[in-house]
């Protein structure tokens, strides 16, 4: 054997959870992803889907995604910065400017993407990047590979955040990183005070909506907009895979900004364009999220039901108020074993484990759409309640 094969042939950890019977990934879906989907041949609700706007089955999505194909194709068979541009995709663009409220918008073919080449390309050797210590693992990597100084921030700690605002040289860029919703915790971002402190340091300010945009803001627009602070915010950032019902990303930013990604960031560069397909389910995402605002109106329905039902019953949910739930375990394998228990009830949930939180902090992620109804929520309460009381997360009644 090769030694890279000798060495990564030690990491067995997930034969140890198959072997269990417990491992909780790569599980199947042979249906639509609505609230309700199909694994190994039975129905199951759907509580592990990030489609917040409840748009990804949507048939007027499917028609324009089947359309914008017959026209363009399958693919582009190249990078925007070469053949992969469209028409298709210079109207998604604007059409996102106007709906986010920004001077210019670069769509990337993924929302990782977006983070990876932005966040690595923005500032140089002797600038810095200023994060929170829960920003997503894009935003993560994006300033590893950038030179610039890198500090990290206490969990949504303004005092933490000040303190290392103080540390940078007055005149250097200092460039602010935050999730505008906290992908795992569901937490919202402080940003009205990440704003004046960043007009106090003279800083700048880039927002991931990726979990924010199909549920906070007019028409779905994301927090910006939510804490009316969207001019004072640089950059936005959003997916498609989302709320958008597609895939893809963007940032909407100024024109200065744009100019320079443009001709500098690699992930950009150097990666096929999106689809058509994907371009123009977007574009039809936007229309439908501001034309029915009873999605949204919906989505929190459901969302404050569920919230205040787990607290009811005793979850330890921490700081959420959004659709995404944390439902703390703090157990590596019973998160594992509560998953799998809870698919044979017929409800999908996600397990995060370390190292993607630390193993006192794994958790059950319970996300909604807007396409849930009560009904469900109160049969995947009941279940979900059951099941974390036949393995000791909560008391017996």
């Amino acid at each position: 054997m090769k030694p890279l094969q000798a060495k990564l042939s030690q990491y067995t950890e997930p034969q140890k959870a198959k072997a269990a019977g417990v491992y909780p990934y790569f599980r199947a879906i042979s249906s639509e992803q609505d609230p309700e989907v199909i694994i190994d041949g039975r129905k199951v609700l759907m509580f592990g889907s990030n489609c917040y706007s409840g748009l990804v089955n949507d048939p007027r999505i499917k028609e324009a995604a089947i359309e914008a194909t017959r026209k363009y194709g399958t693919g582009c068979a190249g990078s925007p910065f070469l053949n992969g541009t469209l028409d298709l995709h210079k109207q998604l663009e604007a059409r996102i400017a106007e709906y986010i409220g920004k001077e210019d918008v670069m769509i990337y073919s993924t929302g990782f993407g977006v983070n990876l080449g932005v966040v690595s390309t923005l500032t140089g050797k002797d600038d810095y990047i200023i994060w929170d210590e829960q920003d997503h693992a894009s935003i993560i990597e994006g300033r590893r590979l950038s030179f610039s100084k890198s500090l990290k921030y206490r969990h949504n700690d303004m005092a933490s955040l000040e303190e290392q605002l103080r540390r940078c040289e007055p005149d250097r860029i200092k460039l602010i990183v935050t999730d505008g919703v906290f992908s795992m915790e569901g937490d919202v971002a402080n940003l009205p005070e990440i704003v004046e402190l960043a007009k106090k340091y003279n800083a700048t300010v880039m927002v991931d909506e990726a979990h924010s945009i199909g549920v906070f803001g007019e028409g779905g627009r994301g927090v910006c907009n939510h804490f009316g602070v969207t001019d004072d915010v640089d950059l936005v950032m959003g997916t498609f895979s989302k709320s958008f019902a597609s895939l893809g990303g963007f940032i909407a930013t100024d024109k200065e900004i744009t100019n320079f990604l443009r001709h500098h960031s690699r992930s950009y560069i150097f990666t096929a364009s999106i689809t058509p397909a994907s371009t123009a389910a977007a574009l039809k995402a936007i229309d439908l999220m501001i034309a029915e605002p009873e999605r949204q109106e919906n989505l929190w329905k459901i969302t404050n039901k569920a919230l205040e039902g787990f607290r009811a019953r005793g979850f330890e949910i921490g700081n959420t108020s959004t659709p995404i739930i944390p439902l703390y375990i703090r157990d590596n394998f019973k998160t594992f074993k509560i998953t799998h228990d809870l698919l044979e009830e017929g409800i999908f949930v996600n397990p995060v484990v370390s190292p993607a939180v630390a193993p006192q902090d794994t958790l059950i992620r319970f996300s909604l759409m807007a396409t849930h109804t009560e009904e469900q929520v109160d049969e995947a309460l009941e279940k979900i309640t059951k099941v974390f009381r036949a393995n000791g997360v909560l008391p017996q009644e």
